[in-house]
C-alpha cells in the first residue's frame, strides 16, 4: 500500500484501538468520516450483522443524514427480504465492488428511495470473525467511482480493525450484561437496580418513584416438595409472568431469593402503585410447569414511594420490605403499602436486633433479672420467686420482655437468652442461700420453647445446678400451655429428663389452652399456674371464678400445687382464699424487685397479708 494508506491504517487502528462499548459508535463515526474524506467519497456506512434475527443492522454513518424517516429504512434490513445486494452482506467473505449495472437495479431503486440519489457505486469489505461475517464497511460514491487494488487492501485492513472493536465490544457488553442480570431469571440483579432507583431518585428528576417489592408466599414448601433445582424453576418461571405482566415500561428485577422488584418508569403515587400492585397479583396467579406438575404461589407485595432528591434508594427499598412483610405476616396473598406506623415499629425492632446480639452474649450487662415473690396468702410467708429478664436499654430505659423476646426468637437467639437467664438466676439463688436467705423457697425459671427442643437442656440444666451447689428440688422450671400443646411428644420426653434429675416441673398461663388437660396426667407436672387472665377480674366474673375453680380442683386432684398469676385487687385475693388457693403472685402482694430487695425479702419470716374488704377495714 502506499505510504498514504499505510497512515490512514495506522490513524485508525489508534482510534479504534482507544474505543470501548460506551463511545465506540462516536469513535467509529470519527473513523468513518475520515476515510470519506480520504477516498472523496460521499457517503461511509459500518454495519453488524445479527444472525439471530438474520439482519443486517446500521451502526455508523457519515455524514449523519439530514433526514431520517421513521421507521428507518436503513436500519435494519432483513436478508430474507433484502436486495441482492444487501442480501449478499449475510455472508460476505472479501471485498466487493458495485458500480451502477442493469444488474443491481434494485439496489439502485432501494438506495434511492433512502437516500434521493439515483445511481451509486460502492466499495465494501465484510468484517470477519473467523468464518463468520459479523458486518461490512461499504462506501458509497453518487455516481460512477473505480477503485485501485491497493484502496482496497486498505479497506480490507481496516474492515478487520472494525471487526476486532466489534469482538470487544460484544466481549464488554456480556461481561456488563453479566454484571448486570441475574444469572437464573435474567432480570436485573439487585446491583443494576441500585443504580437505577439512584439516578430516579436524583435531585430534579420527576417522582414520586414507586417500588412494587413481591415475596412469594410459603415458596419453602415447593423447594421441600421437589427439590432446590425445581424451586429455582419455579422462580424462572415466576418471573418470566411478572415480567410480561409489568411490560416493557417497568423494571423488574431480583433482589435474591424469591424476593423480586418491578419500579413503574413513570412517576406514580402510593394509591396507584397499590392499585399497580393488585393487577400484577392476579396477572402472576398463574400455574407454573416443573417436571410434569403445575404449581402456583402467591404472592405478598410491599409498595413505597420515594421522593427525587429526598429519599435515598435504601430508604426506599427498606421502607417496600417493610410494607412486604407487613403483608405476609397479615396472612400474605395481599398488598400492603408502606406507612410511617411501619417505620416507627421496624426502626424498634432494628435497635433491639442490634442491641440484643451483643447482650445475649453476656457482653455487656444491659440484660437484668429482677424477682417476682410467691406467696403464701394465708400465712404471708415468702414462698418462692419468679426470675424475670429485662433489658436496661441505653435510651429506651427498662424494657419489659414482651418488647425484646419475640426479636429474639426471630433471630435465633431466645436459646441463649434463656441459658443466661437460668445461670444468672442460678448464681443469685445460690447467693442468697449463702446468706442463709431463701432456703425454704422455690426458684422459678422460664424455659422457652426453643431451650426445650435443644437436644442438652437437660445436661445444662445439671451442670449449671452442680455449678452453684444448688439442690435441684427447690428449682422449678416453668413453660407455658402452648409449648405443652404444640410440641407433646418432645414435651414428655424432655420433661421426663428434667424431672430424672430433680428440678420440678410448672405449666405456665395455664387454663388458656384447654387442649392440655387431656395430656396433663401423662405428663410429670408439679404446679399448675393460673393465668392471669382467669385471676385479674376475679370476684367479678362469675366465669372466671368457674374457670378457676375447676382449674383448683383438677389440680388438688392430681396432687399437683396451684398458683394463682396476676392478682391485683384484695377481692381477687379472697375469692382466690376461698376456692381454695393460696399460693399467689401479682401487684397487690409485689411488685418485681431486684436482687437485692428480693434479699431483703427472703429474709423476713412473714409479710403481712390484709384482704379484708372497704367496709371491714379497721377504723
Amino acid at each position: 500500500m502506499a505510504g498514504s494508506l499505510n497512515d490512514l491504517v495506522t490513524e485508525a487502528a489508534a482510534d479504534l484501538m482507544a474505543a470501548t462499548s460506551s463511545n465506540a459508535a462516536q469513535i467509529c463515526q470519527r473513523v468513518l468520516g475520515d476515510l470519506v474524506t480520504h477516498f472523496g467519497v460521499d457517503f461511509g456506512v459500518l454495519r453488524h450483522n445479527d444472525h439471530t434475527i438474520r439482519a443486517t443492522v446500521l451502526f455508523a454513518e457519515w455524514p449523519p443524514r439530514e433526514f431520517v424517516p421513521d421507521p428507518d429504512p436503513l436500519g435494519v434490513i432483513y436478508f430474507a427480504e433484502a436486495d441482492s445486494v444487501f442480501a449478499q452482506l449475510e455472508h460476505l467473505k472479501e471485498a466487493s465492488v458495485l458500480r451502477p449495472e442493469a444488474e443491481n437495479a434494485d439496489y439502485q431503486t432501494y438506495i434511492e428511495g433512502a437516500t434521493g440519489v439515483p445511481q451509486s457505486s460502492l466499495a465494501g469489505v465484510p468484517l470477519l470473525s473467523g468464518d463468520i461475517t459479523t458486518g461490512s464497511l461499504g462506501f458509497v460514491k453518487f455516481g460512477d467511482r473505480d477503485w485501485l487494488p491497493e484502496e482496497l487492501s486498505a479497506l480490507q485492513a481496516i474492515g478487520t480493525l472494525f471487526a476486532q472493536l466489534q469482538a470487544r465490544i460484544v466481549a464488554e457488553e456480556q461481561v456488563r450484561y453479566l454484571a448486570e442480570h441475574d444469572d437464573l431469571t435474567d432480570l436485573l440483579n439487585r446491583r443494576a437496580l441500585i443504580a437505577h432507583l439512584d439516578e430516579r431518585l436524583a435531585e430534579g428528576r420527576p417522582g414520586p418513584v414507586a417500588v412494587l417489592f413481591l415475596d412469594l408466599d410459603r415458596f419453602k414448601v415447593v423447594n421441600e416438595h421437589l427439590g432446590q433445582n425445581a424451586g429455582d424453576q419455579f422462580i424462572k418461571g415466576f418471573a418470566h409472568l411478572l415480567s410480561e405482566a409489568a411490560g416493557p415500561s417497568s423494571v423488574t428485577a431480583r433482589l435474591g431469593g424469591d424476593e423480586l422488584i418491578v419500579v413503574p418508569s413513570e412517576p406514580m403515587e402510593v394509591e396507584c402503585a397499590a392499585e399497580f400492585a393488585h393487577r400484577l397479583q392476579d396477572q402472576v396467579h398463574k400455574k407454573i410447569a416443573i417436571d410434569g406438575e403445575r404449581f402456583t404461589r402467591s404472592a405478598s407485595v410491599g409498595v413505597a414511594t420515594g421522593v427525587p432528591g429526598v429519599d435515598s434508594t435504601s430508604d426506599l427499598l427498606r421502607r417496600a420490605d417493610q410494607a412486604t412483610r407487613s403483608a405476609k405476616s397479615a396472612g400474605g396473598a395481599r398488598v400492603t403499602a408502606f406507612s410511617p406506623e411501619m417505620f416507627e415499629r421496624d426502626t424498634i425492632r432494628n435497635d433491639i436486633e442490634l442491641s440484643l446480639e451483643g447482650t445475649s452474649n453476656g457482653e455487656n450487662r444491659a440484660l437484668v433479672l429482677h424477682y417476682l415473690p410467691e406467696f403464701g396468702m394465708r400465712t404471708g410467708e415468702i414462698l418462692g420467686t419468679e426470675a424475670l429478664v429485662r433489658w436496661q436499654h441505653p435510651t429506651r430505659g427498662l424494657l419489659m420482655p414482651d418488647s425484646f423476646v419475640g426479636v429474639l426468637e426471630s433471630i435465633n437467639l431466645a436459646g441463649k437468652l434463656g441459658r443466661l437467664v437460668m445461670r444468672s438466676a442460678c448464681a443469685q439463688f445460690g447467693l442468697w442461700r449463702s446468706h442463709g436467705v431463701g432456703r425454704d423457697a422455690v426458684l422459678r425459671v422460664n424455659v422457652s420453647p426453643m431451650q426445650l427442643v435443644a437436644n442438652n437442656i437437660v445436661e445444662t440444666v445439671a451442670a449449671t445446678l452442680d455449678e452453684f451447689e444448688i439442690d435441684p428440688s427447690v428449682v422449678c422450671l416453668e413453660i407455658t400451655e402452648r409449648v405443652v400443646v404444640q410440641e407433646i411428644d418432645t414435651t414428655r420426653r424432655t420433661l421426663s429428663r428434667l424431672k430424672d434429675i430433680g428440678v420440678q416441673i410448672a405449666i405456665d398461663d395455664f387454663g388458656t389452652g384447654y387442649s392440655a388437660l387431656t395430656y396433663l396426667k401423662t405428663l410429670p407436672v408439679d404446679t399448675l399456674k393460673i393465668d392471669r387472665a382467669f385471676v385479674r377480674d376475679l370476684g367479678a366474673d362469675t366465669r372466671d371464678q368457674a374457670i378457676v375453680r375447676a382449674i383448683v380442683a383438677l389440680a388438688h386432684a392430681l396432687g399437683l400445687e396451684v398458683v394463682a398469676e396476676g392478682v391485683e385487687t384484695a377481692t381477687a385475693a379472697r375469692t382466690l382464699l376461698e376456692l381454695g388457693c393460696d399460693r399467689a403472685q401479682g401487684f397487690l402482694l409485689s411488685r418485681p424487685v431486684d436482687g437485692a430487695a428480693m434479699e431483703a425479702l427472703l429474709a423476713r419470716p412473714v409479710v403481712p397479708m390484709d384482704f379484708a374488704a372497704p367496709a371491714e377495714s379497721p377504723r
